[in-house]
């Protein structure tokens, strides 16, 4: 495999430090492979290996740029999971924070190569060739429904889900314990009828979140839950005792806030908000792959809720980066894919929430609404943010106020005076004391075991018990169970007639990016993958809603709501004052009442504020 600046360099380099930090460096976890085992179809199992899935390009692509799946999943990160950058610079991270942690990463990104066994060393350096196609169409097309349903099931995987066959069953399936059919029996959800190119087997499990699911939830097996609520590392060299994932640390937990929201109970007509051909929708694919017509082989049959490949969601600048960094050859990227590719997930970000501004007393209430099937923001935690940035301006139209301001140049979001919303995870005492990792919020991904802030916005359905029932509850916040909004008071600047409010989404902040470069001290993924950063934008933070209120009445100074003579008679009264306040006639909030107040006032002489 060649990258466009050479993938070798992410090879292990014999622990050579390449960047210098003046951070402290964390003791390394020595847990071992069992420690990290996840039940399901084991490496070597396969009777055939995962193809290459340059071979289904014969068939899926080339005809219809719109609706074939092939392109459409190459230009997402689904296709380019095991070549994201930041993947192989986290990777790196964990791997020095607790050894053999890498398998359950690998797992997920790398599926083929998992299942062919190379993923020793865990640390991705035997992995080569079609490994790099990620969550390959042979992969997700061979996956089995653990929970055999007789009459819905295909009857083949009644053998393959024997315990002779399989010794290992899921539970609650996550974090990649996946079972695979060990034939080239490719399942989908049509009936192909008379198809003799391929084994085929019709799969209602590819229509459901439960697939998602697989790899959607993500635990650390390395911790087991206690009475008390709190994760302890268990004995090393042992698997997780139960390998239920709520008896272990939670690391993501998208499916699970999607099974505890009125989604999963049946279809929600959303307006057309999502699911293409499908206005109400419900499961992960409804809305991440969304329904069109069309057809998904070149000689098959035209289906009007054929499933796009598309699997967008919250990455906006991932996708650039692989293109930069490996050949068009290898990816099946272009500059047109992958545009088409981040315009689908700015559109997916602008629909996922709305915003409703009113005044409160002297204040401007913000309510943001979640209108996803899972907290807003979700996934990935490390880095990804979402919060909200409000101006203020006087009559003249002057900026006289900012809260979350965000530096484009430096990628600095101003935190301390607006809302956040986000999920911290970090060390407790006890996992601080063992790595020299300091107590509180950390960056450390592998070795994590408590959550110190979690404000993300559930959705529809939520009730505290549910979602603590599956380790997503807020954390240092609090919602009602019904609630899938959040409201943010912010006082209003004296002299504030209008107010604008954005709210923006961040898929990677400074502080993430930059604790990957100078925490690394195994080779250059870090650096890599900050340098990607820089080249495609910095993460540019993506507007998800805007609104704007009157929140004064310019030239009201006396409070009756007309713009009349008292309010003359209160600027000539203060003309020439300086330092003079807003209430006091100084219009355009420069320190003084002078004649640009006067033709302010006059500029608006006779208005009613209602």
């Amino acid at each position: 495999m060649q990258s466009r600046i050479g993938f070798a360099r992410l090879a292990w380099l014999g622990g050579l430090l390449l960047t210098a930090s003046l951070t402290v460096l964390a003791a390394r976890i020595e847990t071992r492979l069992p420690d990290f085992f996840g039940p399901g179809t084991q490496p070597g199992q396969l009777q055939v290996d995962v193809f290459n899935a340059d071979s289904c390009t014969y068939c899926h692509s080339y005809f219809n740029r719109d609706t074939e799946p092939f392109s459409a999943w190459a230009a997402s990160l689904m296709g380019q999971a095991a070549r994201d950058p930041l993947f192989h610079a986290c990777l790196a991270i964990a791997e020095q924070d607790a050894a053999f942690v890498g398998d359950i990463c690998i797992r997920c990104h790398v599926p083929g190569g998992w299942l062919e066994g190379r993923s020793v060393p865990t640390d991705g350096s035997a992995l080569f060739g079609k490994d790099f196609q990620g969550v390959s169409c042979h992969f997700c097309h061979r996956l089995v429904n653990p929970d055999y349903e007789p009459g819905v099931s295909p009857p083949d995987d009644e053998d393959i889900l024997d315990p002779n066959s399989l010794p290992f069953p899921p539970v609650n399936p996550h974090s990649g314990h996946f079972v695979v059919d060990p034939f080239d029996r490719r399942r989908g959800p049509y009936d192909l009828g008379d198809f003799f190119t391929h084994a085929w087997l019709e799969s209602p499990y590819h229509r459901r979140s439960e697939l998602c699911g697989t790899c959607h939830d993500v635990s650390n097996p390395a911790f087991t839950r206690q009475p008390d609520g709190t994760y302890v590392l268990n004995d090393l060299q042992t698997p997780h005792p139960t390998h239920d994932k709520y008896d272990e640390f939670p690391l993501e937990r998208t499916f699970s806030e999607w099974l505890m929201s009125d989604f999963a109970l049946g279809p929600i007509d959303m307006g057309g908000r999502f699911g293409g051909n499908q206005p109400a929708v419900s499961t992960c694919q409804d809305c991440h792959m969304p329904a069109t017509t069309g057809r998904g082989c070149v000689f098959g049959e035209t289906h009007t809720d054929l499933p796009t490949h598309y699997f967008n969601g919250g990455n906006t600048w991932v996708l650039q980066a692989v293109w930069n960094l490996y050949p068009d050859w290898e990816t099946y990227l272009d500059p047109n894919s992958i545009v088409d590719s981040m315009e689908r997930t700015n559109g997916m970000l602008e629909a996922a929430s709305d915003l409703e501004l009113s005044r409160v007393g002297d204040s401007l209430n913000v309510r943001v609404i979640n209108q996803t099937g899972h907290k807003l923001p979700t996934g990935y935690p490390e880095g990804r943010r979402m919060w909200l940035n409000v101006r203020f301006f006087n009559l003249p139209g002057d900026l006289i106020a900012e809260r979350g301001h965000y530096d484009f140049d430096t990628a600095t979001l101003t935190e301390n005076d607006t809302k956040v919303y986000e999920a911290k995870l970090g060390v407790d005492a006890a996992v601080s004391a063992l790595t020299g990792i300091p107590l509180g919020p950390s960056f450390h991904f592998a070795v994590n075991n408590l959550y110190y802030k979690d404000n993300r916005i559930p959705p529809r359905g939520f009730t505290n018990a549910n979602f603590a029932a599956v380790q997503a509850g807020p954390v240092a916040y609090s919602y009602s169970d019904g609630q899938y909004w959040d409201d943010t008071q912010y006082p209003i600047p004296p002299g504030a007639v209008r107010a604008e409010v954005r709210l923006f989404y961040q898929t990677s902040s400074r502080e993430y990016i930059e604790f990957l470069r100078d925490e690394n001290t195994t080779n250059d993924a870090g650096q890599v993958a900050y340098d990607q950063w820089l080249a495609t934008g910095r993460s540019a933070p993506v507007e998800m809603d805007f609104g704007e209120l009157a929140v004064g009445c310019g030239g009201d100074l006396d409070g009756d709501s007309v713009v009349g003579l008292g309010d003359l008679a209160i600027v000539l009264a203060h003309y020439g004052e300086s330092p003079a306040d807003p209430a006091d006639g100084d219009l355009d909030t420069d320190g003084d009442v002078d004649l640009v107040d006067l033709a302010l006032l006059l500029s608006v002489y006779g208005t009613s504020c209602n």
